[in-house]
């Protein structure tokens, strides 16, 4: 106060410029903390409204975790091959749903398997669910079993080793598009999709299916993805506060809450 008493014997506009300072603070200091994050065409976990807003449950959790560490969102919407060399560059700042690989961890900091795995499950009409009551992919072997699958999507060791029978091989379905491969389930085409557990929930509840296809306890992969930090634009104690902000969300339910607005009927 003393100092600022001195100050405004020597000039009053000083005074004015330093109380207004003082009274844009707040924002000045949450602008000082802007994180760019990555999205693309994804539901359930990103994906675009009608009205243009940017949605999905990638988006939520790391736009609270920021909102947490007192940080602004920026979103950039960009191709997954593109976001990695962005990352690399330090043009993006924050690149979630990241597999950690030795190449990805010399230009960018991982945040470890913070959030719950979303695992790729295996999906069931009604009438196959009262047929079989599988506990691993492989039991689908020697059975009449119809499996769906799409192009060009690993879906981890049991399946590899399924689809390389030959009899097995000749009842999988192979189709590029998911949405298709719903329709044909809930026609009773084929008996069941192998499907990430959140965007299978999601996509079955849009197309008004999740009366005839249910998930099952069959988990055919599982590993965690992590989210990935560019080195050029973070430090390694922005990532660990990072990390302890997304388990705060896990554990006080918020995260749970989130996944069940978009998955649930």
């Amino acid at each position: 106060m003393i100092l600022i008493a001195v100050e405004v014997r020597r000039s009053p506009l000083a005074l004015l410029l330093a109380l207004l300072l003082l009274a844009c603070w707040p924002s000045l200091a949450a602008a000082a903390c802007e994180k760019t994050l990555r999205w693309d065409d994804d539901p359930p976990f990103s994906m675009q409204t009608e009205d243009g807003t940017v949605v999905g449950i990638s988006i939520e959790i790391n736009r609270a975790a920021l909102a947490l560490l007192g940080c602004q969102t920026r979103l950039r919407k960009l191709p997954w091959a593109r976001a990695l060399k962005e990352l690399e560059l330090g043009r993006l700042d924050i690149l979630p749903g990241a597999f950690r690989r030795p190449e990805r961890e010399s230009y960018a900091y991982f945040s470890g398997p913070v959030l719950p795995p979303s695992r790729n499950i295996l999906f069931m009409h009604s009438q196959a669910l009262q047929r079989w009551s599988f506990t691993r992919l492989l039991e689908l072997q020697h059975t009449e079993f119809r499996l769906g699958a799409q192009i060009d999507v690993a879906y981890g060791a049991d399946y590899e080793q399924l689809v390389s029978e030959p009899a097995f091989a000749a009842q999988l379905s192979l189709v590029a598009n998911r949405s298709n491969l719903w329709r044909m389930v809930g026609k009773e085409r084929i008996d069941g999709v192998i499907a990430d557990e959140n965007t299978g929930a999601y996509e079955i509840q849009q197309l008004g299916l999740s009366d005839r296809i249910k998930p099952t306890a069959v988990v055919v992969s599982s590993e965690a993805a992590e989210i990935a930090f560019s080195k050029r634009s973070n430090d390694p104690a922005f990532v660990q506060a990072y990390a302890d902000a997304l388990r705060e969300l896990v554990v006080d339910g918020s995260y749970a809450r989130i996944v069940q607005r978009y998955t649930r009927p």
